[in-house]
């Protein structure tokens, strides 16, 4: 009797201790978007897939399918020369998305949120999460003609 006591206390230490761990969606590594709801998903410190590839013209939609808050944000250096920069708050480049991150969550995608850009010239595309860089949260679009 004491055994089973014993291992309940314990499973439930453990499922608490969990809790809030995962991603909403259990994605088990595999992408949690697909079709026109989205193309590249978030879990707590990934991008679901992390290399996207698509045509010149097409729109990516990211969407935070995490309890987390994101941003997408290109690196200044990451895209293409002609290329538009893109970032969650519309800012105009890299300093301006961390400044305003780290001022008021500027640019913030929260659970459930979208983002999405159009993509106008072929190229790679390095993008990353501003509040879990550190984490290596970070991303590719390869656009092809």
């Amino acid at each position: 009797m004491h055994r089973r006591v014993y291992l309940a206390a314990v499973g439930t230490a453990v499922s608490a201790g969990l809790a809030g761990c995962s991603s909403a969606i259990s994605t088990g590594g595999s992408d949690p978007c697909s079709g026109e709801d989205c193309h590249i998903g978030m879990n707590r410190t990934e991008f679901l897939p992390d290399v996207y590839e698509i045509s010149v013209g097409e729109t990516v939609v990211w969407k935070n399918t995490s309890e987390a808050d994101h941003t997408v944000t290109a690196y200044d250096n990451g895209i293409p020369a002609a290329a538009d920069f893109f970032a969650t708050g519309g800012f105009e480049n890299q300093a301006s998305a961390r400044h305003a991150w780290q001022g008021q969550r500027g640019g913030r995608l929260g659970p459930r949120e979208t983002f999405e850009h159009t993509f106008e010239v072929p190229g790679t595309y390095e993008y990353f999460c501003i509040p879990h860089e550190r984490a290596e949260m970070d991303g590719k679009i390869v656009v092809s003609e």
